[in-house]
C-alpha cells in the first residue's frame, strides 16, 4: 500500500480495523501519509495502527465524537502525542 491514507474513505463504513506497516522505500520514505485525522468518523473502526508510516496529525484535535467505537490507536512520532512522540 501506497499513498495518502485519506485514499481509504472509500471503505468508511466497512472498515473495522486498520493496520499499515511500512517498509522504507528506496530514498528513505515511508510510502504511507496523511492526516490520521482524516479516519476519524469512520463509525466502526475499532482498531488503529499506523506506527511505521509517515502520517501526521495532533492527538489534541480529537473530540468526542472522534473515533467512536475506537479501542486501539497506535501511531507514529511525528503525530504530535503519538508513540514515541519527544514532548519539548
Amino acid at each position: 500500500v501506497t499513498g495518502n491514507i485519506n485514499s481509504l474513505r472509500a471503505l468508511k463504513c466497512t472498515l473495522t480495523k486498520v493496520t499499515i506497516i511500512c517498509i522504507r522505500i528506496d530514498n528513505g520514505d515511508l510510502p504511507v501519509h496523511g492526516d490520521f485525522m482524516d479516519l476519524s468518523d469512520f463509525p466502526h473502526l475499532k482498531v488503529l495502527s499506523l506506527k511505521n508510516t509517515s502520517v501526521k496529525g495532533n492527538l489534541l484535535d480529537i473530540d468526542e465524537h472522534h473515533f467512536p467505537q475506537l479501542q486501539s490507536l497506535s501511531l507514529p512520532d511525528q503525530v504530535y502525542g503519538g508513540d514515541g512522540y519527544k514532548f519539548q
